[in-house]
């Protein structure tokens, strides 16, 4: 079982730095291993991209948190496409190489903001769950880096007012308590375990897992929707 021992309500600067070391030590050796048509395969949780491009856009993002590159119209579909396509003529084993160095240096990066880029850790660590979930590898949407993925998923959810819920893990001592304080009624309540719910929040496929969710719609939860 998983015991939460940082408190939802204030922000640990150091969190996303660790949330993307943790996923960084698991994910990379993966890819290094896998085959180059491993990287061509569909994307189930990103519609329309395969993995090479999941990557890329991983790598790239974390490349402007480094680069302190934020035009005007960043991280919009446009400008992932367009970051894709600017990788397009990369050989697989550089993108890779990109996005470990990403993964390296963004979270001194992010500690020192005011920690409005820590979503974007959390969207990484989704996007390797993505990864992993394609490949057929153990951890997608869990691993190491999971207690700092849900209490980074809970003070992102409270900071945005999100619907309330009180959610019973099979896999976590204590109770999580996401989205906004519950106002004239009890909180929405999902029963389950943590990865299913991080697949709710991110609007990933749910592969058949079995939970319950009562008091809201599973599209109500998706926060990148």
């Amino acid at each position: 079982m998983i015991r939460m021992t940082e408190t939802q309500e204030v922000r640990d600067p150091e969190l996303p730095g660790r949330l993307l070391a943790a996923e960084r030590d698991a994910l990379v050796p993966l890819l290094r291993s896998r085959p180059d048509a491993d990287f061509a395969l569909p994307s189930a949780g990103c519609p329309g991209w395969t993995v090479r491009d999941v990557l890329a856009h991983c790598s790239a993002a974390l490349a402007r948190v480094v680069e302190n590159r934020f035009e005007a119209g960043v991280f919009s579909a446009e400008s992932n496409e367009r970051d894709i396509a600017e990788r397009a003529g990369w050989t697989n084993a550089r993108v890779v190489d990109e996005l470990e160095r990403g993964m390296t240096e963004a979270g001194r990066v992010i500690a020192g903001t005011d920690g409005s880029l820590d979503v974007i850790a959390l969207g990484e660590w989704v996007h390797a769950g993505d990864v992993r979930d394609v490949l057929g590898a153990p951890g997608a949407y869990a691993g190491a880096g999971l207690p700092d993925a849900l209490t980074l998923l809970a003070r992102i959810t409270r900071q945005r007012e999100h619907v309330p819920l009180h959610a019973d893990l099979d896999d976590l001592d204590e109770p999580l308590r996401l989205g906004a304080v519950a106002a004239g009624g009890p909180p929405a309540r999902y029963i389950g375990d943590a990865a299913t719910l991080v697949r709710l929040y991110a609007g990933r496929p749910l592969n058949g897992a079995s939970y319950e969710l009562a008091g809201a719609r599973e599209e109500e939860l998706n926060i990148f929707g």
